[in-house]
């Protein structure tokens, strides 16, 4: 027996006003780029001053809204009376860059900006640009200039370690080289050396030997300013995060009706559960149907094979060929989303037709935002 999952009701969603902040998750390859983009259009021209912003450092959500690029100010994309749509690429450096400008005075920023550690930490360290959304979604909400959030994230499994960000960041301060390193900058103004030397000469000689005085120098400068700089960002990340758990926050999760596709979703959703994050539903992008479904891929293979024993009417065959291909495929897809159904029966769900061909404008994300409300 087929299981029917609730429906995804998505205008209900963007027409709340008590939503303030709409996540999309999921896999690569999805659409999950373009589900965003498109909710930020219909939310636009339903009422909603709406930005989206994407953490995925590939260029898609400028590619769908027809743009040639994006960066970390939002820029406005679309108004519709009272409605506006803004759209950003997360930038991770400049993110980085503006948090030390803030809660640093100008000589310690200037210090920091050009230490050589922080621009190693700042462009590559693991974890970073999980850190650097978690704080640009913080500074969107907390501006108050739009009354609807909706966040693009990276693609595959990583899309959700932006949740760990506040508790991997509180790891990496409280890490035992880290509190040596910044114990000297918590002495009262004793030599860092000096210090070192009483109590960890042996560590401190290897280091100056391993790495260079001047590499030790750099190090100690930078993490002496991490204390403060990076204390409030913990706090501000906590509050984030304990905003993504609340009410107005609503998590999309987006798949394809493909095996991997639909196992990553079973994934999104099992992980938003155990955090308690408010799951909304599943969309499932690119799904195969027919306007001819009641004749099966069984009897149009055997009328195509029938066409071509007697060979007549080849065209004819060759379309009942395809059609049983097509039902094949939607067959197996429907298979992929049962399994998820019968996984989460509870969860609700929207399935988007495959387009013919990829959405570049805002004319193409408006038809998906009416697919995607189509109930």
């Amino acid at each position: 027996m087929t299981r029917v999952p609730p429906v995804l009701d998505v205008d209900a969603i963007l027409d709340d006003r008590g939503t303030r902040i709409v996540v999309c998750c999921g896999s690569g390859g999805v659409g999950k780029t373009t589900t965003a983009a498109a909710l930020g259009l219909r939310a636009a021209e339903r009422g909603r001053s709406a930005v989206v912003l994407t953490v995925d450092p590939a260029r898609r959500l400028a590619q769908s809204m027809g743009l040639t690029e994006l960066d970390n100010t939002p820029r406005l994309v679309h108004s519709s009376g009272e409605g506006q749509l803004f759209a950003m690429m997360l930038d991770m450096k400049r993110t980085f860059d503006e948090i030390i400008e803030a809660h640093a005075d100008p000589e310690r920023a200037r210090q920091i900006l050009t230490n050589p550690f922080y621009q190693s930490l700042s462009s590559s360290f693991a974890g970073t640009q999980e850190y650097m959304a978690m704080e640009k979604l913080g500074q969107l909400r907390r501006s108050d200039e739009w009354d609807l959030i909706i966040v693009d994230t990276p693609p595959s499994r990583s899309a959700l370690d932006f949740l760990d960000a506040p508790e991997r960041l509180g790891r990496f301060l409280d890490g035992r080289f880290i509190r040596l390193l910044m114990a000297p900058a918590k002495a009262g103004g004793r030599s860092a050396f000096k210090l070192l030397n009483a109590g960890f000469g042996l560590v401190a000689g290897a280091m100056t030997k391993l790495l260079g005085a001047q590499v030790i120098k750099d190090l100690q400068t930078f993490v002496s300013a991490l204390d403060a700089v990076f204390g409030g960002f913990r706090q501000r990340a906590e509050m984030t995060y304990k905003l993504l758990q609340a009410p107005g926050t609503a998590f999309v999760v987006v798949a394809a009706p493909e095996r991997d596709a639909m196992r990553e979703a079973s994934y999104f959703v099992e992980r938003l559960a155990e955090e308690r994050m408010p799951l909304a539903g599943l969309v499932v992008n690119r799904v195969h149907l027919s306007p001819a479904a009641a004749l099966s891929a069984a009897r149009s293979a055997a009328a195509a094979e029938e066409l071509e024993t007697k060979g007549e009417h080849e065209l004819t065959a060759a379309v009942l060929r395809l059609h049983a291909g097509r039902m094949q495929l939607a067959a197996r897809e429907h298979r992929e989303q049962e399994h998820f159904v019968s996984a989460h029966p509870t969860v609700p769900v929207v399935q988007v037709p495959a387009m013919p061909q990829d959405v570049h404008d805002l004319a193409g994300l408006r038809e998906i935002g009416e697919l995607l409300a189509r109930t």
